[in-house]
């Protein structure tokens, strides 16, 4: 495919789409799907054939829309209404009378849409992802034109570091200043690597991205490889989530016969191959050196830095790696420019942040905000607060990596910075919310079960001390630990942090430190008086707690 085609090719299903009298959209993201959009799909579909309406109306699938909490949903081009909680017996009303649909309506007004800024999620919900021609429709692959035809290596990678990207991983790391060392490095011989293994608990954004966005993914690390001089690029995602990866590699094999990946790209002389690594599941191969043993065959284990993945990475080669949401913002970046990008956010977190919302919380789901955005405003503006009459007690950013945030910070920005002089981490976006029947000891003691399951054992200070510390919250949640307990809890914090090898064991401790910052109280009624004041640890004295 040339550049010129490329646009006539947009053109065309534009005004494919503009001519049809409906175009119904069904979610069929992995939470839709499990709560039946499937079958929705299927009885939309026999509806416009019975009802004689073929040509006229179609329906596709979807990626996420964002209120998970109201699956399964739909939205139609026709009132550009969306729809929750539909199943298969509204599917004639949807294709011929959606006005009496009105009770399942949901209001688009409503803060938890008009308070988003969506850029990652841009085409979710908008797009299918089974077909490179919805998401060519919708600008696809535009991004990697301008590149190849008007910006060039130089001007892409220049266009990148004005934006002030920081990369959606955790870290914060310079997205433009990891390209420019990776393009620095001379050789032939590069790779780009997508880092898709999400492992946080309670996090999806990766798996909603690659699931309703392949295309977005793929053209990210495109531009990535022709901005450092790449050729071959991995994905390494979970072997959990099958969905992302039959849709992955449904989309690969699409770029590739349009020839917008493979041999010369948009008829230049760029080329550029991406292959998928399926991860087992260990949360380790998150970190970035433990990922490319695993891509090499090895066992996924981290080794020392440095060297560092830009100049020895995948077989001793220079090596990219970013995560999904960062690759997702590169396509939107480039084709609008970096200032455009830098004018959302703050002045040292630029762009939006894709969370996660579970827990404790009204609409969960999948949120895009600037960054900078009130941690009240995405909680009870866009989270619509916590259910049930009970009061918020805490939001856990980073995930196992993170901290616990109490109500005092609720006003507190959400940027890099904010967030870790709280005692907390941007983390790649899980956010869950506890209410005030959460027990803060509990949720030390889950967090570090999670830690200690997933240490790959390389290092003595996260394998044995994981151990350890696992033990003295399981006895304070028993009613078992003593004041002494509480004091090695904390020297075992301060040992994981400052000797463990890796990101796993030197963040592990971070849940147990801020819960210790924030609700000390409740780990001294747990020892001294042997109470849990949620009533959810079994202990005696528990009568006295809030169940």
């Amino acid at each position: 495919m040339t550049v010129e085609e490329l646009f006539d090719q947009q053109a065309a299903e534009v005004e494919r789409q503009n001519a049809l009298e409906n175009r119904i959209y069904c979610c069929t993201a992995a939470g839709c799907v499990s709560c039946g959009s499937e079958a929705v799909r299927k009885a939309i579909g026999e509806e416009i054939k019975s009802q004689g309406l073929t040509g006229k109306v179609e329906v596709c699938g979807t990626g996420c829309m964002g209120l998970c909490s109201k699956g399964p949903l739909v939205r139609t081009s026709k009132d550009d209404a969306l729809y929750g909680g539909v199943d298969v017996s509204n599917a004639a009303a949807l294709v011929s009378a959606p006005e009496t649909l009105a009770p399942l309506r949901i209001d688009t007004s409503a803060p938890f849409f008009i308070k988003q800024k969506k850029i990652v999620l841009g085409n979710s919900g908008r797009v299918d992802p089974e077909k490179i021609m919805d998401y060519i429709a919708a600008g696809g692959y535009q991004a990697l034109a301008r590149a190849c035809t008007e910006l060039g290596p130089a001007g892409t990678l220049d266009e990148v570091k004005k934006s002030g990207l920081r990369g959606r991983g955790g870290a914060g790391y310079p997205t433009g200043l990891k390209w420019e060392l990776v393009a620095r490095q001379p050789g032939d011989v590069k790779y780009v690597v997508c880092n898709a293994d999400e492992g946080d608990p309670g996090a999806f954004m990766d798996r909603s991205v690659l699931e309703g966005d392949p295309h977005r993914v793929l053209e990210g690390m495109a531009i990535a490889a022709y901005a450092v001089g790449a050729q071959q690029g991995y994905i390494y995602v979970r072997g959990e989530y099958a969905l992302a990866i039959q849709r992955l590699q449904l989309a690969i094999r699409q770029a590739e016969r349009e020839r917008l990946l493979g041999n010369r790209i948009l008829d230049s002389a760029f080329q550029f191959r991406v292959d998928l690594r399926i991860g087992a599941g260990a949360f380790v191969c998150g970190e970035e050196t433990a990922l490319l043993a695993s891509i090499e065959g090895r066992r996924g284990q981290p080794r020392p830095r440095p060297p560092y993945p830009p100049e020895a990475g995948l077989w001793g080669k220079p090596t990219l790696i970013n995560n999904v949401e960062t690759f997702a913002n590169i396509p939107p970046l480039i084709q609008n420019g970096g200032e455009w990008f830098a004018s959302t956010g703050t002045a040292t977190s630029k762009g939006t942040k894709v969370f996660a919302l579970a827990g404790k919380i009204a609409n969960t789901g999948l949120i895009e905000v600037p960054m900078g955005t009130p941690l009240r405003e995405i909680l009870f503006d866009i989270g619509g607060g916590v259910p049930g009459g009970l009061e918020f007690k805490a939001a856990q950013t980073g995930g196992p990596s993170g901290g616990c945030i109490p109500a005092e910070f609720l006003d507190t920005p959400v940027d890099y910075e904010s967030l870790a002089r709280i005692g907390s981490i941007m983390g790649s976006g899980g956010l869950i919310v506890m209410d005030s029947s959460s027990c803060m000891v509990d949720v030390a003691r889950f967090f570090m079960e999670f830690c200690m399951d997933e240490s790959c054992g390389k290092c003595i200070p996260c394998r044995a001390g994981t151990v350890q510390m696992h033990d003295i919250l399981l006895r304070m949640t028993k009613g078992e630990a003593s004041s002494r307990d509480m004091a090695i809890l904390e020297e075992l914090c301060t040992l994981l942090r400052e000797t463990s090898l890796c990101g796993l064991g030197q963040t592990a401790p971070n849940p147990v430190v801020s819960t210790l910052r924030y609700f000390r109280p409740e780990y001294e009624m747990h020892i001294r008086d042997h109470r849990c004041p949620a009533g959810l640890c079994e202990m005696k004295g528990n009568e006295g707690g809030a169940r």
